[in-house]
């Protein structure tokens, strides 16, 4: 096949999609190892996607969302490559929203009835005292989509009023944006990485997660640690926990309508139930630190380059079917006499 991999050259976004730039560069490698022409491009206007097609590739993998466009509209990939009738990797922009917004997210799986922790947004001064608060302490507070950690530190467990006021207006302050407030979960977290092929089989990789210790004693999985990379991995193993937090993803990544791969996250209360806590629909591929592909080894035993053959499998597929018909077509009309009409006078 002849593939593209596109991504931005805009390092200062927060959503990182698959890394940077050698990240990008391993991914590349190990679909050249698959046996596959590939490239991987950097777009950063119209002009250079424009390019793309022109070279008329079978598929692209998208490794980034956007170009981000200052004072205007983000060019999304899934939206100009979808007008572009080419087939790319990951989910549509429709569902990406799912993605960045990660309390979208929350209220669509709880109106289906999918456990999520309970919660609100908040800005600055909008609640006047803790009891006009929808919630009760314990709290959780992070930036709505919280990609990468951002938000998310040892101030994020807020026990009293003014705890929450000032990480709220820190957020606000930082990202210019609402805080996502919600139910403490102190349980059991969970990555779990999931792969769906063309002909809808999910190959699921279940991964505990053991952050560090903050200061505040908490073990916190936020921008610290992702950068540290203090956390701790713990083999899945086949047991009642282990299928019941993957058929929990499985759930949520088709609620959600979900297509070719992501990575759901899954925190338990202290009962052990399953809740939502977010998606990564264009996860991070970094070679040998990135949990997408960490959870595929631990729990499956998979190489690196088994998880990519695997990710491009889905979009491969749909790019044979889609060129399928309009091959037959071609061979009907060189091989078929045109039907001649008959004029009436």
């Amino acid at each position: 096949m002849n593939i593209e991999i596109i991504k931005t050259a805009d390092n200062t976004l927060k959503e990182k999609g698959f890394g940077c730039y050698s990240s990008c560069l391993e991914v590349l490698k190990a679909v050249k190892r698959a046996g596959n022409i590939a490239q991987l491009t950097v777009c950063e206007s119209l002009a250079d996607l424009d390019a793309v097609v022109a070279r008329n590739p079978d598929f692209v993998v998208l490794a980034a969302k956007y170009i981000p466009v200052k004072n205007g509209y983000n060019i999304w990939f899934s939206d100009y490559f979808s007008k572009k009738h080419i087939v790319f990797s990951g989910s549509d922009r429709e569902t990406l929203k799912f993605d960045c917004d990660n309390g979208l997210a929350k209220i669509y799986l709880g109106n289906m009835g999918i456990n999520t922790a309970r919660h609100f947004t908040a800005m600055p001064k909008q609640f006047l005292s803790q009891d006009s608060l929808p919630l009760t302490f314990p709290l959780f507070v992070k930036s709505i989509d919280a990609l990468n950690g951002n938000g998310i530190d040892d101030l994020s467990f807020v026990n009293t009023f003014a705890e929450f006021e000032a990480k709220v207006l820190s957020i606000h302050t930082l990202d210019d944006q609402p805080a996502l407030v919600e139910e403490y979960l102190p349980g059991r977290e969970f990555k779990v990485a999931i792969i769906c092929n063309g002909n809808g089989e999910m190959k699921l990789s279940s991964m505990e997660m053991l952050p560090a210790k903050y200061s505040s004693d908490l073990r916190i999985l936020g921008q610290k640690t992702l950068q540290q990379k203090t956390e701790i991995f713990i083999e899945g193993k086949l047991s009642d926990d282990s299928r019941k937090v993957t058929e929990f993803a499985k759930s949520v990544f088709l609620g959600l309508g979900l297509r070719g791969f992501g990575r759901i996250d899954v925190r338990m209360n202290k009962y052990g139930q399953c809740f939502f806590m977010k998606a990564n629909l264009v996860p991070c591929m970094a070679f040998g630190t990135s949990y997408f592909p960490k959870a595929c080894e631990i729990a499956n035993n998979l190489t690196y380059d088994q998880v990519i053959c695997l990710m491009i499998e889905e979009c491969s597929n749909r790019a044979i079917s889609e060129k399928t018909p309009k091959k037959v077509l071609k061979q009907r009309n060189l091989h078929w006499p045109l039907t001649s009409v008959a004029k009436i006078s």
